[in-house]
């Protein structure tokens, strides 16, 4: 079931600080998902499993790890967790640090609401909610949400990269 907001808001934000770090270091994460996200006993967030990450370059010039010259994947692979991939993923398309934006949205979406953010009954059908279809509205799933925490999420969610948080 859902959790409470505040607790959500908790966890977006040391999943999305994780993951700030990560792309500052040149690094895509590429299937953020609830299993990949570990809530350990003193309270603290971990993001696991990079096995599908690739490296970018480079943003933060204090960072140890190198960027490579050629993508991990090539265009028209599609790489990730059905359900959680952004628009640009199941599209094939290169991902880059929005991909992770969105897909926190995915999984912040399910926290609260206790809801898939996008369903259907075969990985064809959730593949086309995510390019055409809108969450359920927060109201409309029962959840109790404060309507910032609500907005951010929905940032997250947005089909166009450009209007994602950055």
């Amino acid at each position: 079931g859902p959790l409470p907001w505040r607790r959500a808001q908790e966890i977006g934000a040391a999943v999305a600080n994780g993951l700030g770090a990560a792309h500052g270091k040149g690094v895509v994460h590429r299937d953020i998902k609830p299993s990949n996200i570990f809530l350990c006993s003193d309270g603290r967030t971990k993001i696991l499993d990079f096995g599908l990450a690739a490296t970018r370059e480079i943003v933060d010039s204090e960072a140890e790890t190198g960027s490579s010259e050629v993508p991990l994947t090539e265009q028209g692979s599609v790489m990730g967790t059905v359900g959680y991939m952004a628009p640009e993923q199941v599209r094939g398309e290169v991902a880059d640090h929005r991909t992770d934006v969105f897909a926190l949205g995915c999984v912040l979406y399910e926290i609260l609401t206790g809801l898939r953010a996008f369903e259907g009954d075969t990985a064809a059908e959730i593949m086309t909610a995510i390019l055409r279809e809108e969450p359920r509205s927060f109201i409309d799933s029962g959840a109790d949400v404060a309507p910032e925490v609500e907005k951010a999420v929905l940032r997250c969610l947005d089909k166009n990269p450009e209007l994602r948080f950055q």
